[in-house]
């Protein structure tokens, strides 16, 4: 065989071989078989699968800095006691999560440049226990910035930080500007062209007027929320939808405002607490080890989410022993704020969203945590049958 025959069938054949693992397939990722193991090794109090099995959920995770979901669910072991399986996602920079219960999808916000939104919905194959499985994606300008994502009404909608207001996400790709806070409104029109105030969280309700967001400022100014030297201390607000105007004060960088039986609660990144507003002013119920980001309930049951805190950002976490922040998600009895238990990775990093999926619809993710099983995955992917209902976002 002539040596340029002999090249070019070797490079062929390694053609031949690249994209065949399924993780990267279902990611549109090439590097999504990467994933390090040891970013998943975790340790659990005995109370953690406890509060998984009392809430009856499968908790997914986005480790946004770390490229993957994560999905835990507990089961009782041959002696009766309460084990966690963890599973995986490879995704790009996930953040926020939404689950649609009508529809049984869960949405999936990946904040790179072009933005998407996946969406997830249970699969199986072959009598296999039901996972959540990608089956689309939509690419969304990276401009948008995407940091939350909120089901009001039926539709979805994202914080759009990169643009100071909340948007309508469509599923043809298109996306609509809904919202907006009072103060980004200047004499020569609403300021979308670049982020200033960092609006990053959506406290669903009803409709947009009977919703709420969180801000880490009110004020438009040269410094940026990137910026070193932005203030942040005791800066962040509550937005109220109806009013489009600030209803409380004194936050540090919040992040996940959830609406749950009629008050706004929220996490206060910036000390590591976890709490809710009241009279124009947000009341902590826990401290944490780390910067809280990341909430759901499930009932009386609230799960928050901690993060290390990135050294070039220490400055925005004023009340938080950076050297001390773990990462993890931490189950809190929500009227006294003690902590039933908790998950952390040594090796984590960055926690941005949890949502809860009933483990009756899906038990986990793809890819089990431990040695990856080729029997498993082959049978999944190559037979999997999943369900949606058609529907305009």
């Amino acid at each position: 065989m002539p040596a340029q025959q002999r090249r070019g069938s070797s490079f062929w054949a390694a053609q031949n071989r690249q994209w065949r693992d399924p993780s990267q397939i279902v990611s549109q990722w090439r590097e999504a078989n990467r994933t390090s193991r040891e970013m998943l090794r975790f340790d659990a109090t005995s109370g953690w699968p406890e509060a998984l099995l009392r809430t009856g959920v499968t908790l997914v995770v986005s480790r946004e800095y770390e490229h993957m979901l994560l999905a835990m669910s507990a089961a009782r072991d041959g002696g009766g006691r309460g084990a966690t399986a963890m599973s995986f996602l490879p995704i790009p920079h996930p953040s926020g999560l939404a689950f649609d219960a009508s529809r049984q999808v869960l949405h999936v916000a990946s904040t790179r440049n072009p933005n998407q939104v996946f969406d997830l919905v249970p699969a199986k194959s072959n009598g296999s226990a039901p996972v959540l499985l990608p089956i689309r994606s939509r690419l969304f300008p990276g401009s948008l910035y995407m940091h939350d994502l909120a089901l009001i009404g039926g539709h979805l909608y994202a914080n759009a930080v990169g643009q100071n207001a909340v948007v309508r996400l469509r599923n043809d790709g298109r996306f609509e500007r809904k919202w907006w806070p009072r103060c980004i409104e200047t004499d020569t029109g609403p300021a979308f062209a670049t982020n200033y105030i960092q609006l990053n969280s959506i406290a669903a309700g009803a409709t947009l007027s009977s919703s709420y967001f969180s801000a880490s400022s009110d004020h438009l100014s040269r410094r940026r929320p990137g910026h070193q030297n932005f203030a942040v201390n005791g800066r962040g607000v509550i937005f109220a939808g109806r009013s489009r105007d600030v209803v409380a004060r004194g936050l540090t960088r919040p992040h996940s405002a959830r609406l749950h039986r009629g008050k706004v609660w929220v996490d206060n990144s910036g000390y590591g607490e976890f709490g809710h507003i009241e009279d124009g002013r947000f009341w902590p119920i826990a401290r944490l080890p780390g910067w809280t980001r990341g909430l759901c309930f499930v009932g009386d049951v609230a799960f928050v989410g901690t993060s290390r805190v990135i050294p070039r950002f220490k400055q925005y976490a004023p009340g938080l022993d950076v050297n001390k922040s773990v990462c993890g998600v931490h189950a809190l009895d929500m009227h006294s704020g003690a902590v039933l238990g908790s998950v952390t990775w040594p090796q984590g990093n960055q926690i941005f969203g949890i949502a809860a999926v009933p483990e009756s619809i899906a038990g986990g993710l793809p890819f089990v945590h431990g040695r990856r099983s080729s029997a498993r995955e082959r049978g999944l992917f190559y037979g999997f049958t999943s369900t949606l209902v058609a529907r305009d976002g």
